[in-house]
């Protein structure tokens, strides 16, 4: 402030103040910064004390992907010894009825069924049309098996409206070598035979005849399935990658290119293992190929020869593999046997 203002307003200048006090005003104003100081620290530590304490770190925990309600297994048997079997079945197995089967599906969480006829049948489709009769074709399916040459247009068509939506060519079973041209003639028969049906070809067939499949199944211009992630011989794989073993190659890109369906199912049928650990990079590779648009997972029940077996570890293993992914649980498990089987969901 300058002099002439002090004066005019009537306040007096500081050098005219006497020395006490200027003393009190000079001690009083060094101790107002050192007070609010002290004063600024409580709170800081109050605060951030009781801020630790109110937000603790927690983790995060993602809820597991589960079957969905409307899954469908897609490859199981009924067995019924009231039914006689085929002059050259392989084996008798154990009776598991329809009601047998009903109950089994019920303990996994599994509500729609694809019927598929048993080997020890032949081409007797009775007791598993009786079967699906049983069960009505809005929770079930089913794949016959029949001679190309002699079954009508006719017998085709009557079978469609039960609910049958393929036909199965079973090589593994019979134990037959077939030969190439052999395997071509079949599959041309079958498909022409289906087509105007928009049925499945479905076979069942060691992975290395799959090399002479891959020229084949572009051409036949019908939905086209391959049973039990393709009967990998695991007793040639001499490492972990399933491209060494032979005919994987030719099975990843036929599902890579969309012609073919792949039934993710019967693990006990190809593992040297009890915890089929060596089964894993395979099915892993073909989930990874086609787990949302080709592959279908299947239980194989009631695993004829292995009868007793429990399904439920590869199920858990299957949704395991899936992440949190629950599309891809959801693909695996109903919309892609959707897609391979006709159905229409009803929402």
């Amino acid at each position: 402030m300058r002099q002439d203002d002090a004066q005019t307003s009537g306040a007096q200048p500081f050098f005219h103040q006497d020395t006490k006090a200027v003393a009190l005003r000079l001690l009083s104003a060094l101790r107002r910064p050192s007070q609010r100081q002290t004063s600024v620290k409580k709170y800081t530590v109050t605060t951030t004390t009781t801020t630790t304490t109110a937000t603790p770190q927690k983790p995060v925990n993602l809820p597991s992907p589960q079957i969905p309600k409307d899954a469908w297994d897609s490859h199981m048997h009924v067995i019924d010894n009231r039914y006689p079997l085929a002059p050259d079945a392989a084996y008798r197995p154990n009776t598991f009825t329809v009601h047998d089967a009903q109950r089994f599906e019920a303990g996994v969480g599994i509500r729609n069924i694809v019927l598929v006829q048993p080997s020890i049948y032949g081409h007797d489709n009775s007791c598993m049309l009786d079967a699906l009769q049983a069960l009505g074709s809005h929770r079930a399916r089913a794949v016959v098996a029949f001679d190309p040459e002699t079954t009508s247009h006719e017998q085709l068509l009557a079978w469609h409206e039960m609910g049958v939506r393929g036909v199965r060519l079973n090589i593994c079973s019979y134990g037959k070598q077939v030969e190439p041209g052999d395997i071509e003639r079949l599959l041309r028969q079958y498909a022409d035979a289906v087509r105007p049906l928009n049925w499945v070809v479905q076979v069942y067939i060691p992975m290395a005849l799959i090399s002479q499949l891959e020229p084949i199944v572009p051409t036949l211009n019908v939905r086209f399935c391959i049973d039990h992630l393709g009967q990998p011989d695991l007793d040639d794989a001499t490492t972990c990658d399933p491209y060494q073993i032979p005919g994987f190659a030719s099975l990843a890109r036929l599902l890579q290119g969309g012609h073919v369906f792949v039934k993710l199912s019967a693990p006990y049928r190809l593992s040297r293992l009890d915890d089929q650990r060596d089964l894993e990079p395979v099915a892993k590779e073909v989930i990874r190929l086609g787990g949302k648009s080709r592959v279908v997972f299947a239980t194989d029940w009631p695993h004829t020869r292995y009868e007793g077996l429990d399904i439920r570890p590869w199920i858990e293993k299957v949704i395991k593999w899936c992440g949190n992914d629950g599309v891809l649980v959801d693909r695996l498990f109903r919309g892609n046997a959707e897609d391979l089987w006709s159905v229409t969901r009803h929402v």
